[in-house]
């Protein structure tokens, strides 16, 4: 156990220690996460550029009482360990440790359960202003203070945010903390203007160009004034010509983010200016490792690694639908000289890192601006490209405005394809995709399709290379694909066709159902339980919740072979809702149709595995709802053939 950090149980005993000691803290709070994390992965180069900042935030403020949010919520594990949770960090990630972003139901330092890039400057100025209007005279107004990380401060909302934020008359803080890096390398006419910054690292250096400076801000009295009360060190910090300046704020730095004493000093002069202020820290991500500040990509969110001597090996767990989906991107790019490639600040968890440099000319890294991309998709489409942009299920979500005007409404073929659909795991429930079915299947010529496998996913992306009627969307899982697949030979997508995987041993099987994505997998284990109990099961892959084969539910309702439909996704709106309502729509008896899926609530950090459980979506569960709809089904008919009324439940 570390010397310091075990007596950490909140920012009170942070408090207690000298300057002095706060580097020996630095470096313990380091060691611990990057031992974690090596151990169950996480995210591991962001946390570690901050550890200096963090520290020197909490000695400064009192998050008790004041505010503190967090954009790009996964730099907060030293904060989480500077608030009393080092006793969590054994078991990051799961339901029983320390979640991999901020989270309020963990603690009261946590004041949103945040994940998605953009928000906390809005979120602050919300809360700085409901603290106001509610302020007592005599109390203590609580300082809002927003720390902004990996590039997100380029991200719209962000600019909304500062936009609203220079109109406050009252102590407002954004500390940027401006590492150089995005997820992966940054991109955009923004980052070259940051990179074009220097750090100011002595007190010396600040006072050469302090009076200059200062004097030539726009505003006259007021921030002379603010001169007349600043430190030494807060005068010359002062940036002339600041690109934030515009939007009202007075932006001073920037200095070195490592540098505590340096933070601290500027940090107490800063803190109760009563005007916004942004504070540019420069950090390296990855700081203190030499394996992650030289591939600050690679170490941003890694699964377990081992480190001996100079080498870090990281541990492999399969194939998965990220490396897939790039093999089959190459594959497109190849045969096809209009397919055009495009992620939003996450190459290396689309797979896209892989075809950047294959084909630089017709791929293209945004960076975290998922709502630009998408109108971007829609130019390329207008000229007539192929656009396929990769982005999470989670990140689409903040793209669908843009959907329905720019893509949707001028009917343009935008391809989609959504990483991480379903549960995440780890990352728990900021980032699971829950909704990307509902989202888009309500807009006009829309495809949504969703593959079982890596054949599967390489036959849905041909099918929409084609298909030029509209949008398409097709969603996969952060999981594995199977090592063998169900089918040896995989039928091209046919536009709303389900597929037999399973055949059932008689023309009128017992159940059928229709898996959508991933769970055809864990309904044939099921099934396989199944069948040995005697069942009689056929098991078809879906593969579009838009349209959904409604003549081969149609075949099965007229049969009164009672259906099952399982999704990766909310009920609400999902794909079993779009074979209910086909099949309403095409006057069919709806009583036999049966849904499983994601249940209304949210589900916290695990296992994938442990997810699907928890809600009743694997192996096990199928197999027990089967035997339900066969054993309500059988006193049904007995109820029928005594003659009572049958009631609804147990349907």
């Amino acid at each position: 156990m570390t010397e310091l950090l075990q007596h950490i149980q909140g920012p009170a005993d942070l408090k207690k220690l000298s300057i002095d000691q706060l580097p020996q803290l630095a470096q313990e709070i380091r060691t611990a996460i990057c031992d974690q994390v090596s151990k169950t992965g996480g995210h591991l180069a962001p946390n570690l550029g901050v550890v200096e900042l963090s520290i020197a935030l909490h000695y400064v403020f009192d998050f008790g009482h004041d505010r503190l949010l967090f954009d790009v919520g996964h730099q907060c594990y030293p904060h989480k360990l500077l608030t009393g949770r080092l006793g969590l960090l054994s078991k990051l990630r799961t339901r029983e440790g320390m979640a991999g972003f901020p989270e309020p139901r963990e603690s009261p330092f946590d004041l949103f359960s945040v994940g998605h890039a953009g928000t906390a400057i809005s979120t602050a100025v919300g809360m700085a202003r409901g603290d106001l209007l509610q302020h007592k005279e005599g109390e203590q107004l609580p300082h809002v203070v927003s720390l902004i990380g990996d590039s997100s401060i380029v991200n719209g909302i962000a600019m909304e945010g500062l936009n609203n934020a220079g109109t406050l008359k009252r102590q407002f803080l954004v500390v940027l903390n401006d590492n150089g890096m995005s997820i992966a390398k940054p991109q955009g006419a923004l980052a070259g203007y940051f990179d074009r910054i220097r750090v100011s690292h002595t007190y010396e250096e600040f006072k050469k160009r302090a009076h200059e400076l200062f004097a030539r801000l726009p505003g006259g009295t007021t921030l002379e004034d603010l001169y007349n009360r600043a430190g030494t060190a807060m005068k010359a910090a002062v940036a002339h010509n600041h690109m934030f300046e515009q939007f009202g704020l007075l932006c001073v730095g920037p200095i070195d983010g490592h540098d505590i004493p340096t933070l601290i000093d500027m940090l107490n002069e800063i803190r109760d200016y009563d005007r916004p202020v942004l504070l540019h820290v420069k950090t390296v991500k990855g700081k203190g490792f030499d394996f992650a500040e030289g591939d600050a990509t690679t170490f941003h969110s890694p699964k377990p690694f081992r480190v001996e001597g100079c080498r870090v090996e990281i541990k492999g767990g399969g194939r998965s639908f990220t490396s897939a989906y790039a093999d089959a991107m190459i594959d497109l790019m190849q045969r096809d000289e209009k397919v055009f490639a495009v992620t939003a600040a996450m190459p290396d968890g689309t797979g896209l890192s892989k075809v950047l440099p294959m084909f630089p000319e017709r791929s293209l890294d945004t960076g975290i601006c998922e709502s630009h991309a998408m109108d971007m998709c829609a130019g390329l489409a207008k000229t007539g490209l192929k656009p396929f942009f990769a982005v999470y299920s989670t990140f689409s979500q903040r793209a669908i405005d843009q959907v329905f005007q720019e893509v949707s409404l001028q009917n343009l073929p935008v391809r989609v394809c959504m990483d991480r659909a379903g549960f995440v795991g780890g990352d728990g429930a900021v980032h699971h995709g829950f909704m990307d079915i509902s989202s888009f299947r309500v807009f006009p010529h829309a495809v949504l399709l969703a593959p079982c496998d890596e054949p599967t996913l390489k036959a849905g992306l041909e099918f929409m290379r084609q298909y030029n009627d509209g949008a398409s969307f097709i969603r996969y899982p952060r999981d594995n694909v199977a090592e063998k697949p169900l089918q040896e030979n995989t039928p091209p997508f046919e536009l709303g066709k389900a597929n037999l995987v399973r055949a059932s041993r008689s023309d009128k099987p017992d159940v059928a159902i229709l898996g959508y994505g991933t769970m055809v997998y864990e309904a044939n284990t099921a099934v396989n339980e199944l069948v040995q109990q005697g069942y009689d099961i056929a098991l078809y892959d879906a593969r579009f919740a838009k349209p959904v084969d409604i003549e081969l539910v149609a075949q099965l309702v007229e049969k009164h072979i009672p259906v099952l439909t399982i999704e990766d996704h909310a009920l609400a709106g999902g794909f079993g809702s779009a074979v209910l309502e086909a099949a309403h729509d095409a006057g069919l008896d709806t009583t036999g149709i049966h849904r499983m899926g994601m249940p209304m609530k949210y589900v916290y950090q695990d296992s994938r595995k442990n997810q699907l459980a928890e809600v009743g979506l694997d192996s096990a569960s199928i197999a027990r709802k089967v035997r339900s709809i066969l054993e309500s089904r059988a006193a049904h008919d007995v109820q029928v053939r005594v003659g009572v009324t049958p009631t609804r439940a147990g349907r």
